[in-house]
């Protein structure tokens, strides 16, 4: 394994940022945090965070966690509540809804008669699941624990980004066993499976996962991958087997399916086969048994992969040689702490930091790994590839990250978003398609969602002199992704404020790029396009945004006005959604009836909106459409209601416990947010360079920069009353504009702010 050793400058910012009980960066990390899909404490069928709990790298591309349910709306496989563990599965989603998909590889330490089932959570002695003992249940960064009392097992995980691995410490038992359920999959099955016993201590396999069994989406998501494993053992495989179901052709398996009575029942009559060298089948399982004294620790490790059997076993030959899990996870600790400490605070409350590097951690999930340590990939034509300049990615929620998430990480891994930007348009070359896709899950065009995100990645990457990609081919298919889903030849989309708006978004960015490119020609037709919004305003009744039929007549008012969702709105009303013409705040005030009418409109938006901010009508911080809203103060010269109510934003949308994200986290999205907004800037406008400025939640915000610059943002007279800014000094000068630039923060320097507890006219022009 590779040893990494921090240097002292960093490890000097470490100690700084650490309170006495801490003694790593990484410890501020609760996974805890979000890891719930519980409906009734959300209030919405959307769910909370759905987080996973379990061991994971920065961006890796294994995920070593617990599942506590296989069917429903799961997305990552667990939800805090639950009181029964299925198995540690290899591969998991974070905080999606749609059903979930991966949850692959999923094994569960057991002792006694051999189970084929999972069971169910109010019957567990009926299959292979167990109790857990919650008060024993720890996250970590890059480690999970839990006692499962039902075998009176301990089961720990760590991680590294291609392998991961367990240790489970048994009790004195003449037969206890690894099992591994190969077909298990979040939301579905995997179609086929197959185990090849290598020596004595390895196995080797896959499993196929295509629509049909379900997955992302039920299946609507289109996900087709195959998961290659190479485990080994360090307990000899002298007494091993196989369960395998007699799936009968035509049998469905999507989500409930799997987990009704009768599939449940083909599966239990699953036959058992001992003693067997390599198998492969429709719905398999592979176990090991042996036994063991009181106390014994017996450890799994595997290398995971998309491309094929020598490439997981490459992965973990190259990451875990040894059986050394405290040496894994202290690795992998350290990688935390150096990616944390791209962002370093000080002051502020110890849950505020808790709050703020869960958060960070959680914005370094995905975009994922999909390559291999060799740089091989599954490509969008189902042939493996070789990346040079960049390193394949994968898990592109576009709709939810290009607000912030993606802004983001422009600032601290502008690498990672270059590396996004070559997946994407490799993925449209590869596949045929030629288009970008909005929604991307290892290769899969699920097509979920509104509008053209990647587009607004790239015009934002672009502007930021974020270029490692082949621009005129990546052009080019923007061109074909706004012609095959835009606002077309009606200027609108019929029946959608959500989708006439997201586009015309999009070709505002597309104006942009072409700007930059020297494409005047096209500038001018996008920049034209993009003012489509104004086609669906309706001036004479409703006096705001309505969706427009295709014979150009309007949609009927219905009773609840603009607060009714689902009226031409994706996942949010017309109130919410109508805030959306970011890159013309200006016209669409004049819509509204000017500056003060808007402004106004905006204070009723908020004073409206419950404390708690979960899922309701007005300000609906849950989910996406409403991110950049606070900071449209800032465009509409009020500038300290922005402060306010982003720093109201901050104290009661986001908490420490389980339930401290009050809607799914989505990719790093809602995290994302967060980071920004308690260091004190976000965008309005991702393509423009500009970020508005709110007052900070900390002292001292340190932002380290990838070519070694600092960028500093200390608050003066700093404390939760003080949340106006009174003025600023940039790099040793009086600033008075309430956003900065791209540029101010990349190329290093100083913002200092004078906070008040009063209103102030700071920053109006």
């Amino acid at each position: 394994m590779r040893k990494m050793i921090l240097s002292l400058p960093v490890l000097w910012l470490f100690a700084c940022t650490l309170s006495p009980e801490k003694q790593h960066l990484s410890d501020y990390a609760d996974p805890f945090i979000g890891a719930s899909t519980n409906v009734s404490d959300a209030g919405a069928h959307h769910g909370l965070g759905k987080t996973f709990p379990g061991a994971a790298s920065p961006f890796g591309m294994v995920q070593v966690s617990p599942n506590t349910i296989t069917g429903g709306d799961n997305g990552p496989g667990y939800s805090y509540e639950h009181t029964t563990i299925e198995g540690f599965a290899f591969t998991q989603m974070s905080g999606i809804g749609w059903y979930g998909d991966l949850g692959n590889f999923l094994t569960m330490p057991t002792t006694g008669e051999l189970k084929v089932i999972a069971g169910r959570a109010d019957n567990p002695e009926a299959g292979y699941r167990s109790r857990y003992d919650k008060a024993t249940e720890t996250a970590k960064a890059g480690y999970y624990a839990v006692n499962l009392t039902d075998y009176a097992i301990r089961a720990e995980a760590t991680v590294t980004p291609h392998a991961g691995m367990l240790r489970f410490t048994y009790p004195a038992n003449d037969l206890s066993r690894i099992q591994i359920d190969l077909a298990r999959r979040v939301g579905g099955a995997s179609a086929r499976q197959a185990v090849k016993v290598v020596d004595e201590h390895t196995v080797s396999g896959w499993m196929e996962c295509t629509p049909a069994e379900g997955g992302w989406g039920n299946g609507d998501g289109n996900a087709r991958y195959t998961v290659y494993y190479y485990a080994q053992f360090s307990k000899p495989l002298k007494h091993v087997g196989v369960w395998s179901a007699d799936i009968p052709d035509g049998q469905v398996r999507r989500r409930e399916e799997v987990t009704s009575d009768a599939y449940q029942q083909i599966v239990a009559g699953s036959e058992i086969i001992r003693d067997i060298k390599e198998y492969e089948g429709k719905h398999v399982g592979f176990f090991t048994e042996f036994d063991t004294h009181a106390g014994e620790q017996v450890l799994l490790k595997a290398g995971i992969s998309f491309v094929s059997e020598e490439g997981a076993a490459k992965n973990l030959k190259a990451e875990i040689s040894g059986w050394d899990f405290d040496e894994v996870y202290a690795h992998t600790r350290s990688l935390w702490d150096e990616a944390l400490g791209k962002i370093t605070v000080s002051g502020g409350t110890e849950a505020q930091r808790t709050v703020f590097y869960t958060a960070l951690y959680h914005t370094m999930i995905d975009p994922r790994l999909l390559a291999d340590v060799d740089g091989k990939y599954p490509g969008g034509d189902g042939k493996i590839h070789t990346t040079g300049s960049f390193r394949k990615r994968t898990i592109f929620s576009g709709w939810d990250v290009f607000r912030s998430q993606m802004p983001l990480q422009t600032i601290i891994h502008p690498d990672v978003v270059n590396d996004m930007i070559n997946s994407l348009v490799t993925l449209a070359e590869e596949s045929g398609k030629g288009y970008l896709e909005r929604w991307e899950l290892l290769n899969a065009y699920s097509g979920c969602m509104v509008g053209n995100p990647a587009i607004s990645v790239l015009a934002d990457a672009y502007a930021k002199g974020i270029r490692g990609y082949d621009v005129e081919k990546a052009w080019q298919q923007a061109v074909y992704t706004t012609e095959r889903f835009g606002n077309g030849t009606l200027g609108y989309t019929a029946g959608s404020i959500s989708e006439t708006l997201e586009y015309a978004y999009n070709e505002w960015c597309m104006s942009e790029l072409a700007r930059m490119l020297g494409k005047e020609e096209a500038r001018a037709e996008y920049l034209k396009r993009s003012r489509s919004y104004r086609n669906i305003w309706d001036e004479e009744e409703f006096h705001w945004f309505r969706p427009r039929l295709h014979d150009g007549t309007f949609a009927p008012i219905p009773a609840l006005g603009r607060l009714q969702h689902d009226y031409g709105c994706v996942e949010s009303n017309p109130y919410q959604q109508g805030w959306f013409v970011p890159h013309d705040v200006t016209g669409l005030a004049e819509l509204i009836g000017g500056r003060e009418a808007a402004v106004a409109d905006l204070d009723h938006l908020f004073e409206s909106t419950p404390p708690d901010l979960l899922w309701n009508d007005y300000y609906n911080h849950a989910n996406e459409p409403v991110h950049h809203i606070p900071f449209l103060y800032n465009r509409l010269n009020e500038p300290w209601k922005t402060q306010k109510w982003v720093r109201f934003i901050c104290e009661n949308a986001y908490k420490e416990g389980v339930n401290g994200l009050v809607g799914n986290e989505d990719v790093g999205q809602m995290s994302a947010w967060y980071v920004l907004a308690a260091c004190g800037i976000h965008p309005v406008c991702p393509g423009e360079t500009r970020f508005e400025l709110a007052s900070p939640l900390f002292d001292r915000i340190e932002i380290h920069l990838s070519d070694g610059k600092t960028f500093t943002i200390v608050s003066t007279n700093h404390s939760p009353e003080n949340l106006y800014i009174r003025s600023a000094v940039l790099n040793g000068s009086a600033y008075s504009k309430c956003y900065l630039d791209y540029a101010d923060i990349v190329r290093g320097g100083k913002l200092e702010l004078i906070l008040d507890s009063r209103p102030a006219t700071w920053g109006v022009e």
